[in-house]
């Protein structure tokens, strides 16, 4: 059973890699993920509701912690609301306290001593209301034997008030304390926004039941139920339009800015956003299959699937705090024994060098960019599933295409019919049609749509082989319709590069039909921007003739195409294009594409149509067209430019403070900036993506 929980108060990336390998280590559960810009864990369990258990191991790791069931539906409590903002009136009063401190230390506390007991008594005052949570958490972690930055700010405050440096240990309560206000807020608007995703999903329908009207829960609506959709409102699921006329906003699901006009017989997809028009609908799909709830759950299982980077962090993260206190232990220690100076002034630096250690800006920042570049490319109708596919994304120098569906519109239709035999053209067309009955190709559908006037004859033992064709008995004997492959060597000398489509009735070719498929029109556009982005190879893999596929390959500007494969085929060309790449797209949108694009870096369905295909893919072109693909691969290197610009300025920041601690010539204070300071640069920086 799948379950989907809520952690609130986990602002710790570390703590939550640390949660979610615990949880993946316990017995019993399986596929688990946690999402931190969502603060949504996911995971399978035959157990019954395991919150007590989930919440147990949360408790280990991360105090303070709360885990809810999102089909509780459970709302932010009161109580915290009161919390947060008691909070913030002790920081205020903290400010307040530590800049008075700050002009007696300049002024009577250097000449007096009742000033030095007053200074004592203010920079107390301002720690306690500013950091009191710290060192609650901090000492937590003593006691557990753990080291994080609670643990690291107070021995630091504590020391530094042991030092003589009062206004100092304040102030870096205060800067601490402040610092983790404005992450929190800079993290949490990050998470707003990502969470307006969710908002393309209505949770209530308006349905029509014996003339009344009713409000319901939309996982409740059932198939064939008629939905009520008022002006401006959001579609709330997948269904047919019964009465009515007007436009609809598909822009959430699909990245089109314009409207699309629909009526009567129009189909229409939840999360669409109507217009002024009122609108019956006859429901086709359940709540769980409606194409707004499998847009965001493959949004929200994108967390399963992390990048190079986000692994890369978190085992750095396991050996970085460790490796820094060791070095903290000996700048405090070593230069003393030597006789370079006061323990206390050594002491002093290694602390300034453990505040500013914390990878907290790194650890979290990562995670929250993968997610916001996900966010930012579903926006424009491009779902990837996970960091990977978005690191493959940006780094692919190659693009493969299918052609049928892909490159060109799919919609085909038969030009010309060609008879060999004694049979007419109408006679070989309504055979082709015959053959072809069950099949669901376009080219087989073009064959049936210009054949519909005509008489049908019906066929027996009816069989489809994909890349051949299909076949069937006529009169006991075998009728044949397909392209070459069906064809022998001297007939497709004779007749191969007459057309695409060849009709034999028992071994004998009696007619040929030439099929034709308009180019998309923004394919020539897409291949052209992915050029200009650097992509070194774009080519066209496809099943129809050499002579189609030639045609097509110059009209987009193809550097390579590849015609009349199997399945299979396919497969090797694709295995042999990513010997010679460093990243390998592929485009496609057929149930025989699955193979393809689960054996690229990077497999791209087109539109939410072939289940087989969207499950064997990476990521969704949800509009069903070219158009948004070069803005997915400047949205992926985006993200990518940003992972690697916030970890590089973390650690220069952090590594310069270090040194300069070492050196005698970096305050707490400083520690503190390059602490909470960059963490919230980069988290802001991350954020932008969104934007």
């Amino acid at each position: 059973m799948k379950y989907s929980y809520t952690i609130e108060n986990l602002n710790c990336a570390h703590c939550a890699g640390k949660i979610e390998q615990k949880i993946a280590n316990t017995e019993d559960f399986e596929n688990v993920s946690y999402n931190f810009a969502t603060k949504q864990l996911n995971f399978r369990s035959e157990k019954k509701n395991p919150v007590a258990e989930i919440q147990s191991i949360c408790d280990s790791i991360e105090d303070g912690t709360h885990v809810i069931d999102n089909a509780a539906k459970v709302k932010k409590s009161d109580d915290e609301e009161k919390k947060f903002g008691l909070d913030k009136i002790f920081l205020i009063i903290s400010i307040v306290l530590g800049l008075i401190s700050i002009v007696l230390e300049y002024t009577v506390a250097d000449t007096t001593t009742w000033g030095k007991y007053v200074l004592f008594v203010l920079c107390l005052a301002a720690t306690v209301l500013a950091g009191y949570e710290v060192f609650i958490d901090g000492f937590k972690n003593i006691i557990k034997l753990r080291i994080d930055e609670t643990t690291l700010m107070s021995v630091a405050v504590i020391a530094a008030f042991c030092l003589g440096q009062f206004v100092e240990a304040a102030m870096v309560a205060i800067l601490f304390s402040l610092g983790e206000f404005i992450e929190d807020k800079a993290v949490n608007t990050s998470r707003r926004d990502i969470e307006k995703l969710a908002k393309i999903r209505p949770d209530t329908a308006i349905i029509l039941s014996n003339g009344n009207e009713r409000t319901v829960a939309a996982e409740d609506v059932q198939i064939g139920t008629t939905v009520v959709v008022k002006p401006y409102e959001r579609i709330p699921l997948d269904g047919v339009v019964l009465s009515g006329k007007t436009t609809v906003d598909t822009s959430a699901l699909t990245g089109e800015s314009l409207p699309v006009e629909v009526e009567e017989g129009s189909e229409v997809m939840s999360g669409s956003i109507n217009g002024n028009g009122l609108i019956h609908i006859k429901t086709t799909k359940v709540f769980g299959d409606s194409t707004a709830t499998r847009i965001l759950n493959l949004v929200e299982d994108a967390a399963a699937q992390k990048g190079k980077n986000e692994k890369l962090i978190s085992r750095f993260a396991s050996v970085y705090t460790p490796i820094v206190i060791a070095i903290a232990a000996l700048i405090a220690i070593v230069p003393p024994l030597l006789g370079l100076g006061a323990f206390s002034e050594w002491l002093y630096r290694a602390l300034v060098c453990l505040v500013a250690s914390c990878p907290c800006a790194i650890v979290i920042s990562v995670p929250l960019s993968y997610y916001s570049g996900i966010g930012a490319a579903s926006k424009v109708g491009v779902l990837v599933k996970g960091g990977k596919y978005l690191e493959a994304l940006a780094e692919a120098d190659a693009f493969v295409f299918d052609k049928t569906g892909t490159l060109t519109s799919g919609k085909l239709s038969v030009d010309k019919v060609n008879a060999t035999s004694n049979n007419s053209e109408d006679e070989v067309l309504a055979y082709a049609a015959a053959c072809e009955k069950y099949s669901t190709h376009p080219i087989a559908i073009a064959i049936k749509d210009k054949a519909k006037n005509l008489n049908i004859p019906e066929l027996s033992d009816y069989e489809e082989n994909a890349g051949h064709g299909t076949a069937a008995k006529l009169n006991g004997k075998t009728l044949e319709c397909g392209g070459t492959k069906i064809l022998s060597d001297s007939q497709k000398a004779k007749f191969g590069k007459n057309a695409s489509v060849f009709v034999v009735y028992d071994g004998e070719v009696i007619g040929t039909i030439s099929v034709s498929d308009t180019v998309r029109q923004e394919s020539k556009n897409v291949i052209s921007s992915l050029k200009a982005l650097g992509v070194k190879n774009t080519v066209m893999l496809t099943g129809d003739s050499s002579a189609n596929a030639e045609k097509v390959s110059k009209e987009l500007g193809l550097d390579n195409y590849k015609a009349e494969l199997m399945p299979d085929d396919k497969l090797t060309n694709i295995q042999q294009i990513k010997r010679n790449s460093k990243s390998v797209c592929f485009v496609g949108d057929g149930i025989n594409d699955a193979p393809v694009l689960s054996a690229s870096d990077c497999g791209i369905a087109m539109g939410l149509g072939s289940e087989a295909a969207i499950e064997a893919s990476d990521a969704v072109l949800s509009a069903g067209n070219l158009t948004q693909l070069s803005t997915a691969v400047k949205i992926a290197r985006k993200t990518m430019s940003t992972i690697h610009i916030n970890i590089t300025f973390a650690l220069l920041v952090k590594a310069a403070v270090i040194i300069l601690a070492a050196f005698g010539l970096a305050a707490m204070w400083m520690s503190v900036v390059a602490d909470t300071g960059v963490c919230v640069l980069c988290v802001l920086y991350a954020a932008r993506l969104l934007k």
